[in-house]
């Protein structure tokens, strides 16, 4: 269950760890399917990519601008942009494949890879340094909730 802050709306850091926690599972029910399971596989698959594709907007359009100057660490910031960038040309690969293609599945687990080395790096080391900041953290997550319900047409 995500922390609801006063008034009932979800902190920005808070929202971003609910995505992350979302997606863990959907990679897990990925791992868990049989290799035959090809319209299971492309359905989860496109939901792990519509999921990450919001998430990755959200981090550059709202937080990563908010929280870059106040955590003084631009080469964090960096490396988090450019796993971003892998991490599209990756779905962009995987939603252009068939289930039934031979790196279909090797596509998805470095996915997955990438995206847990890429959220150990934000829970672990970007997230602690934004909370001792004056970021408005609750306010950052209000316009982060707002912005995800337009992407997705489904409330934060």
């Amino acid at each position: 269950m995500p922390h609801l802050q006063q008034g009932g709306a979800m902190n920005a850091i808070n929202l971003l760890m609910q995505d992350h926690k979302a997606v863990k599972a959907l990679f897990a029910q990925y791992e868990g399917l049989s290799d035959r399971s090809f319209a299971t596989k492309k359905k989860l698959a496109d939901q792990i990519c519509q999921e990450l594709t919001v998430h990755t907007q959200l981090e550059e359009e709202i937080f990563y601008p908010a929280v870059r100057r106040p955590i003084h660490d631009g080469d964090l910031m960096d490396e988090a942009l450019v796993e971003h960038a892998s991490a599209k040309e990756l779905i962009a690969q995987i939603s252009a494949m068939d289930p039934a293609d031979d790196l279909y599945d090797a596509k998805v687990k470095v996915l997955s890879e990438q995206i847990e080395h890429h959220v150990k790096e934000e829970e672990g080391d970007m997230f602690p340094k934004v909370r001792e900041t004056a970021v408005d953290l609750d306010a950052l997550g209000q316009e982060m909730a707002a912005r995800k319900e337009q992407l997705t047409g489904v409330a934060a």
